[in-house]
């Protein structure tokens, strides 16, 4: 190689466009700099919403005992209400949000994809279909009005009673109201029946003295699994955090299953939602929590609605019949069930 015949001001010149041409520019993207923001990403908390369902209240029990930060994962939670909690998903507030497995498709059909790595539980009865005084039994509704949500999974749980009593969706009238109103269409006469999640469905049996639960979660086991949802991005750059996550979980559904800690769970609990812990106590049977070995069986593939698979199948037929979206999801590219069948 020849001498070079630059002067000294040339080489200076050379090598300030070369350390230009060397540096990022404002927005540029180098691997060094996407190693950089991934190492801040790592040391921001993992912010979940979550919202007032037992099998979701209960993370509040390892949020008050510490055991996110003794697992060595920093988690934000953020409290809302169900609807908005989804909304702050879509949006991209939170890196995932506690939602059922058929909601968790919707806002992915509508853009905000997500992985279910946790089914904290299925309705075991919580979600009710529920009679005005008189009304003794959901045969008796042929021909009278149900006040529900449309397209939610009360829509679905009532469809199901439809079948299984041997009657046509034609047999009644569905009228819509936000979940939340359906205790005050109830005692207001405008429905004979209403359809509703906890804590509704028990205002709504409080409310109105006499009226009865007709058909249940409890006769479709597995039909609503309750899931936490987590972004992919989020999934990919802090997996070994989640993993802690679901850890802690299960650590949480023993305390409240186990007849030795139940009642102190159970106070914690209540104590969020601002109700007395007998109260809730009564009510809690209504979500199955599932333990670790009963996860296992739900995250593997099959059919029926003992599988999160099968279940999430249904879910979408129900979606895409009812034209919530337009086009069927690939349930399968829903679900990671590395963790729990991991543990």
């Amino acid at each position: 190689m020849k001498p070079s015949r630059l002067t000294s001001a040339s080489w200076a010149v050379v090598l300030g466009i070369s350390s230009y041409l060397a540096a990022p520019l404002a927005g540029d993207v180098t691997p060094r700099a996407l190693a950089a923001d991934e190492a801040k990403d790592k040391k921001k908390p993992l912010r979940i919403a979550y919202s007032d369902w037992p099998g979701w209240t209960a993370f509040e029990v390892g949020i008050q005992k510490g055991w996110f930060k003794e697992e060595g994962v920093e988690v934000e939670f953020s409290w809302f209400d169900y609807l908005p909690s989804m909304d702050a998903f879509a949006a991209g507030k939170v890196d995932a949000v506690t939602v059922t497995n058929g909601d968790g498709l919707v806002t992915g059909a509508n853009g905000a994809k997500s992985k279910f790595i946790l089914v904290t539980d299925y309705s075991n009865g919580n979600d009710q279909v529920i009679g005005k005084p008189g009304i003794k039994s959901f045969k008796a509704l042929k021909g009278k009005k149900i006040g529900l949500e449309l397209t939610l999974v009360e829509h679905l749980l009532v469809l199901h009673a439809l079948k299984k009593f041997g009657m046509k969706p034609t047999d009644i009238e569905l009228v819509n109201f936000p979940t939340n109103e359906t205790p005050q269409a109830l005692a207001s006469g405008q429905v004979s029946a209403i359809a509703a999640w906890y804590p509704t469905s028990g205002q709504a049996r409080k409310a109105v003295a006499g009226s009865k639960a007709l058909f249940t979660s409890a006769d479709v086991p597995g039909l609503i699994y309750d899931t936490l949802a987590v972004s992919p991005s989020s999934l990919t750059q802090r997996k070994d955090d989640w993993a802690k996550v679901v850890k802690v979980w299960y650590r949480i559904s023993d305390y409240v299953r186990s007849p030795k800690t139940q009642k102190d769970a159970v106070a914690i609990m209540a104590a969020k939602v601002g109700v007395k812990p007998e109260e809730y106590s009564a009510a809690l049977p209504g979500t199955y929590f599932l333990s670790l070995a009963e996860a296992k069986k739900r995250f593997k593939k099959g059919a029926g609605l003992d599988s999160l698979y099968g279940s999430s199948k249904v879910a979408d037929d129900f979606n895409v019949a009812n034209k919530v979206y337009k086009s069927s999801q690939d349930v399968d590219s829903y679900i990671h069930p590395d963790f729990v069948l991991g543990m």
